[in-house]
């Protein structure tokens, strides 16, 4: 038997990954227990997600566990030592505005419930790739130190920065404001590397910008197109918060990103740090995004604009995919933020 643990089973990224793993004729074993609920109300809910992945597959098995609880995660690791091939950490606390008002929880599920994990890959099963779900909120507010250009609909870059194409692993962490849930992430992204350059496990970083899909549980204090499709389809009012909606998103969508963890475990490494997002090939503002969704449904968005943004958001964030591309040539972009969109709404409605 050759198993893939994957937490976060029922989240965006976690959902996609166990339908691809099962696909690939793996057993997953999914470790979550709904805390979107817990963080976003009944919006962030995803036992609906759960429903469907168990349906789906045979070889998904979901544990109510939660990744804080190291006794209850041992009893896993130790039980099934043998046949882990390949642990995908994707749970987390995701929103700025939670992390903000509950530091203590977001600091214990991003960072302490990382260390367990890593902990328990060291101990029982070593030599098995540790793929983990990181953002690129590691780089605080830095981003904003951009020399932007105000247009119409969007801020952006001269062609002639150097970060026109988007921002690599070489930008700076440091001398930034990072928000609280952006500082736990940091701490799990760099005892990831840890665990990799100093451990030997293998180890990914996977810095991301806005993921989405179908499976998003869109709310309004995380998911940006799922939400904004969500209220539209719904006929909600849309909140835009900060830098007049102008504000630029690289937009990747689930099933892409699933196909990047595909590629490192074929062939892993120690350690590494990739930056990962829709890229110059996908990204829009969120006016630019509203004005779409608009154009593709019909339907005239309801929306109110809050002019402060939130601690340690980003003006603008463009992902460069040149590292990744680099050593793993053979991936490829599926979906643009059209096509994201798109398939979004067909599901909304």
């Amino acid at each position: 038997m050759s198993l893939v643990i994957i937490t976060g089973s029922t989240g965006l990224v976690g959902s996609e990954a166990v339908n691809f793993f099962c696909d690939k004729g793996f057993d997953v074993i999914g470790i979550d227990n709904n805390l979107r609920k817990f963080f976003f109300g009944k919006d962030g809910s995803t036992i609906w997600i759960k429903n469907k992945l168990l349906k789906r597959n045979k070889n998904f098995k979901n544990l109510n566990l939660d990744i804080r609880n190291y006794e209850k995660l041992q009893k896993i690791f130790k039980k099934y030592s043998r046949n882990i091939s390949l642990i995908i950490h994707c749970a987390a606390q995701p929103s700025h505005d939670y992390g903000k008002n509950y530091p203590i929880i977001d600091f214990n599920v991003n960072a302490t419930g990382t260390l367990n994990l890593l902990e328990l890959t060291k101990k029982y099963c070593p030599n098995s790739p540790f793929i983990f779900m990181s953002t690129n909120k590691v780089y605080g507010d830095n981003p904003n130190n951009l020399r932007l250009i105000e247009k119409k609909n969007r801020w952006e870059l001269t062609k002639e920065n150097k970060y026109f194409k988007g921002i690599d692993e070489q930008f700076s962490i440091d001398h930034c404001t990072h928000s609280f849930f952006g500082v736990s992430k940091t701490y799990a992204d760099l005892i990831v590397q840890e665990y990799g350059n100093n451990v030997g496990i293998k180890t990914a970083c996977f810095r991301a910008g806005c993921i989405t899909g179908p499976n998003h549980s869109g709310a309004k204090l995380h998911g940006f197109l799922s939400y904004l499709v969500k209220s539209c389809v719904s006929k909600k009012k849309y909140t835009i918060i900060g830098y007049k909606g102008k504000q630029v998103r690289d937009n990747m969508h689930s099933f892409d990103l699933v196909n990047c963890f595909w590629e490192f475990y074929k062939k892993p490494k120690k350690g590494e740090v990739y930056n990962i997002g829709g890229g110059r090939h996908s990204n829009c503002s969120v006016i630019e995004a509203l004005n779409l969704v608009e154009k593709l449904t019909n339907i005239k968005i309801q929306k109110q604009i809050i002019k402060t943004p939130r601690v340690g958001d980003h003006i603008w964030y463009i992902s460069n995919l040149s590292k990744f591309k680099k050593h793993y040539p053979k991936w490829k972009q599926k979906y643009n933020t059209k096509k994201i969109i798109e398939e979004l709404i067909e599901y909304q409605l």
